[in-house]
């Protein structure tokens, strides 16, 4: 029998991607979506995209029967996540795609999203969601904290690199692109085609945006010290995509070897040949990450090039493939379709 799936926040771009990827496979059903805005709309007129499969209509999260849910994606903002998850059923799979469940630390929570967490008991058993390296314990979780697209970028250009030993950790600088659904799909003034087409920005300047709390958090645990990254995120005029420039201290060819050993069994990790660089275009629509290593002109630096799809291996992609874990499902079902190009 099919694991009955809910999808609330249906109606954002990491609602439909989760529909749009479920649908491709074979041992998921689709039994309740949630849409507070869209209530009572069919996903066909809220996405005609997706108007060829046979979904439940959105309706509110209240209207839902949670005894007939096997697993739970939830694609809320924050806040509101932690607020509807703290009253889910207790034995009901739970992945949230908001920020609420990343951090461990309550104050680290506050810190960054500027509230006290209002799920305690459900923060202290979450687990963190970078699949590749949370393998075991996913498999094993009750609630999965997906992490944020810009974060999941970073974390693959470099975790491997702290482990092995071979970079400095005192002056990594990560400079990030990415597309402008990785902001959401409510109306904002900055990002209507005038304002933002033609042209990319720089946001969060200095050391503010908030997957940096992620990156601390995991970049310090891996090293045994405290780790800080330089981050500077740019908004691009595109509608899907990452692409990360690591500037790190050490040798090219260590790093390189570092990737390919961590990663050699990883399906979705593409390295790709010493001095080769990925593009956003080889990605789209996918769940594989490739990742690049080229060697400085400056001796003992390297630089590292990692791209994905940020609503697919940075969202919904990462929940599918953590829900195939934690339902026992083949981890890549479903998430093998090649990239989209051109």
């Amino acid at each position: 029998m099919a694991h009955r799936i809910a999808v609330l926040g249906a109606s954002g771009y990491t609602g439909a991607e989760l529909v749009r990827l479920i649908a491709l496979h074979p041992n998921m059903e689709i039994t309740a979506l949630s849409g507070e805005r869209k209530a009572g709309m069919s996903m066909a007129e809220v996405f005609p995209h997706l108007r060829h499969l046979d979904l439940p209509r959105l309706t509110r999260i209240e209207e839902i029967d949670f005894a007939q849910v096997d697993l739970c994606f939830c694609a809320l903002p924050h806040k509101t996540s932690q607020e509807v998850i703290r009253d889910l059923p207790a034995g009901l799979k739970i992945i949230d795609l908001s920020a609420d469940f990343r951090l461990r630390d309550p104050k680290e929570y506050r810190k960054w999203y500027g509230n006290p967490h209002a799920a305690l008991d459900q923060q202290e058993e979450a687990v963190y969601g970078l699949t590749e390296f949370y393998r075991e314990e996913i498999r094993a979780a009750r609630l999965v904290a997906g992490t944020g697209c810009n974060a999941a970028t970073g974390q693959y250009a470099l975790r491997p690199l702290i482990s092995a030993g071979v970079i400095g950790l005192d002056r990594i600088i990560l400079d990030l692109k990415c597309g402008v659904s990785g902001a959401g799909r409510s109306l904002r003034e900055n990002l209507l085609h005038a304002e933002l087409s033609e042209g990319y920005n720089a946001y969060a300047v200095g050391g503010t945006h908030r997957h940096l709390g992620e990156f601390d958090q995991e970049f310090s645990a891996l090293a045994g010290r405290e780790v800080r990254v330089q981050f500077t995120p740019h908004l691009v005029p595109a509608n899907r995509g990452i692409l990360a420039t690591v500037y790190v201290e050490g040798a090219a060819e260590a790093i390189h070897d570092a990737f390919r050993a961590a990663y050699a069994d990883e399906p979705f990790l593409q390295v790709l040949p010493l001095g080769e660089t990925p593009s956003t275009h080889h990605v789209r629509g996918s769940n594989f990450v490739h990742v690049g290593v080229v060697g400085d002109r400056i001796e003992g630096r390297a630089i590292v090039i990692v791209a994905l799809d940020n609503l697919t291996k940075g969202s919904s992609g990462q929940a599918l493939q953590n829900a195939n874990l934690m339902l026992g499902e083949k981890e890549t079902e479903a998430l093998m379709m090649p990239p989209l190009f051109p």
